[in-house]
């Protein structure tokens, strides 16, 4: 096998291919690959005669160009030759919950959090994107309902303020006890996730759960704008 990779063709095989792309993206870091044809061709010639696992290793570097961890090199003009992209090499240091979490992302956000929460998301910043989404609930809602910055028009007395029979953001074209359950949404959306400082029901250096935040977020502002 190639330097380092130390894998049967059985593991190859039943390996994840996120996983096998990076445990290849990993051996080809170490070893200073350049060629990913002839990194595949040492493969076969260490012992991976297989066709099935030749394919499998085939679609991990595939995977590795689709998800933009390799790019074609600039520092020489070979066929096949590539480098690791620094969205690889972010991937080396953080592995793959990191890349999971940015791609759960990749959707279209809001244009608030694409300004606000994204950048700090994708910097690992995962505290100030969660902290920065909630945070633009609580602005928006303010706006919205037309209220101040007292000291019952903050968190999630601003919800209630806002959000509660008679507010300026109760919705009257919803059924029954819809509109309260909305203010209950945005209540505890608000309380659980918009100071990080006080509310430690949420470990921020978990990327997928920062990145479910942000996106309750980018949620509760477009139920905001239907208002």
């Amino acid at each position: 096998m190639p330097n380092g990779l130390n894998l049967t063709e059985d593991q190859i095989v039943a390996l994840p291919l996120d996983e096998l792309a990076l445990l290849i993206l990993r051996d080809a870091d170490s070893t200073n690959a350049w060629n990913w044809r002839s990194w595949l061709l040492e493969a076969r010639q260490s012992g991976v005669k297989r066709p099935d696992a030749a394919l499998a290793l085939s679609e991990a570097w595939n995977w590795l160009d689709r998800h933009g961890l390799v790019v074609w090199s600039l520092t020489n003009d070979v066929d096949k030759g590539f480098e690791i992209s620094r969205k690889g090499q972010q991937l080396l240091q953080d592995g793959l919950q990191w890349l999971r979490a940015v791609e759960r992302l990749d959707v279209e956000l809001v244009p608030a959090l694409e300004h606000v929460a994204r950048p700090q998301f994708l910097r690992g910043d995962f505290e100030t994107a969660a902290f920065a989404a909630m945070k633009e609930v609580e602005v928006q809602v303010r706006a919205k309902a037309g209220l101040g910055t007292g000291p019952d028009e903050v968190g999630v007395k601003l919800m209630t303020k806002a959000f509660r029979q008679g507010g300026p953001l109760f919705r009257e074209d919803l059924e029954g006890g819809e509109s309260t359950a909305q203010m209950n949404l945005f209540q505890g959306a608000i309380g659980l996730f918009k100071n990080p400082s006080s509310h430690r029901r949420v470990d921020f250096s978990d990327a997928t759960e920062a990145a479910e935040i942000v996106l309750l977020a980018d949620l509760l502002l477009r139920l905001l704008d239907k208002i």
